[in-house]
């Protein structure tokens, strides 16, 4: 089972503290040990310089047998003494505290080979632990002097210290899993505030819960709780489009569904008792229903346009000719209103977009004018430097009507009986801003409206295509 996060960082904690603890104890102990160990081998060398006087009368006089015959010591010290011969004999003085077990490093001293002192750590003949100093004797060959300390106080001092360091290094990991732990609750809370407010929102699906975050934090945390937020209030704005969208929806549909199935239920009902309907009367109805199946299915596909996402449009998205786009609206706009003069002064223009989201909105642009200008008027489309104005001559669009002209199923109540969703213009907004464009409606001088588009040049035009 894996530990809980808060668990793993006290861990954590805990096992750096633990390391960095050891690693400075067994420093220390170390330390401590070179630095008692150098007291002592400045006391041999000391030792070593008061026996000059010493060693030849010793050596004569006192050193005739050697520790393994039984010599019984006279008056003991706390100094190990005795020499060592080259062919690897040793022999003790008579003051010292006991005989020390030699090494072959101290017969090469003795024979020699070896011209420098040497330090070490042996042990006498009982088992203790003691530091040796080892020195060639100068008046006779094939001799050396051997002096000795005993290590028993250093080493009751180095294993206090030991135990002192291993206690306080044991007190150090417990403090710093403890504190480790309390960081980790401490700085994990505003994750645990942030996993409720997730755990609501998946329990309630109430997007309107927020994480207060503190002004001018700037850490990772309070990121994370100020993109939540971001995300919850985007989320929140999404669904109440989405459920306006679909109220409007329904509102918009239930008319033309509404006045579509009274119509088929006059032609079924004359079927059904046999009673005619009048020719005139039976071709009205049926051009009724045309009309509204064709309102339904323009309804809907620009409800399909609304639906999609930015992602579903970034791979048609591509560099178009304005000019090209503005002239196949124009050909559909003059079926649409042969009574109409449509005038249009056109330049070369170049922009990214997506070629069929573009073209519908040009369309819807010109459907308006052509819905609301009145026979026989002139609706003019001029494109230069990139902006596109159409101008119409029809009734125009009161100021207080304005800044709704582009909210979805907005209609003026002046338009509500004439064809359409209301969804055209805010069709256009959103072709033209996701295009990186402005459009503004204004009143045109001496009557009717304006429609203004600008739209940022591309790089370089598409490039040609030969068949």
């Amino acid at each position: 089972m894996r530990l809980p996060l808060r668990s793993r960082l006290a861990l954590l904690a805990a096992s750096a503290v633990a390391f960095a603890v050891a690693a400075v104890s067994v420093t220390c102990w170390f330390i401590v040990q070179k630095k008692l160990y150098a007291e002592i081998d400045d006391n041999l060398r000391h030792s070593n310089v008061q026996l000059d006087s010493l060693r030849i009368r010793n050596t004569l006089a006192g050193c005739t047998q050697s520790a393994d015959d039984g010599l019984p010591y006279g008056p003991r010290s706390r100094t190990y003494i005795e020499l060592v011969t080259a062919d690897g004999q040793y022999c003790v003085f008579d003051d010292s505290t006991g005989s020390v077990k030699i090494s072959p490093g101290d017969v090469e001293v003795a024979a020699g080979t070896r011209t420098e002192p040497r330090f070490g750590t042996a042990k006498d003949t009982e088992g203790n632990s003691v530091r040796t100093l080892t020195v060639p004797l100068p008046p006779i060959d094939g001799v050396a002097v051997l002096v000795a300390l005993p290590l028993e106080d250093t080493e009751k001092t180095l294993d206090e210290l030991a135990l002192l360091l291993l206690l306080v290094s044991g007190i150090g990991v417990v403090g710093a899993g403890a504190a480790g732990l309390a960081v980790a609750r401490a700085g994990l809370r505003p994750v645990d505030r942030l996993t409720e407010a997730v755990e609501h929102v998946a329990r309630t699906e109430d997007l309107t819960i927020r994480i207060p975050v503190e002004e001018g934090d700037d850490d990772e945390v309070a990121r994370l709780s100020r993109s939540f937020n971001s995300m919850t209030t985007s989320l929140a704005s999404s669904r109440d489009l989405q459920q306006q969208l679909i109220a409007d929806a329904g509102h918009e549909l239930r008319t033309p569904l509404t006045s579509l199935r009274t119509n088929i239920e006059l032609l079924t009902r004359s079927e059904e008792t046999g009673r005619p309907i009048p020719e005139a009367d039976r071709k009205a109805l049926l051009a009724s229903v045309k009309a509204q199946v064709t309102e339904l299915a323009a309804l809907i596909g620009d409800l399909q346009e609304l639906s999609r996402s930015e992602g579903q449009r970034g791979e048609r998205v591509q560099v178009v000719s304005l000019e090209d786009t503005v002239g196949s609206a124009l050909r559909r706009a003059r079926l649409r209103g042969p009574e109409l003069t449509i005038t249009a002064d056109l330049e070369p223009w170049y922009v990214r977009a997506e070629p069929a989201a573009l073209e519908r909105a040009v369309v819807n642009i010109l459907d308006n004018a052509v819905k609301f200008s009145p026979e026989a008027s002139t609706v003019e489309v001029t494109l230069h430097e990139g902006v596109l104005r159409v101008r119409d001559h029809g009734p125009g669009i009161p100021a207080d009507e304005l800044p709704h002209v582009f909210d979805r199923f907005w209609r003026s109540p002046s338009a509500r009986s004439l064809p359409g969703s209301g969804l055209g213009l805010s069709i256009v907004a959103r072709t033209v801003h996701r295009s990186g464009g402005e459009v503004a409606l204004t009143p045109a001088e001496g009557g009717g409206t304006l429609v203004t588009v600008r739209l940022p040049g591309a790089a370089t035009p598409p490039p040609s295509t030969t068949p």
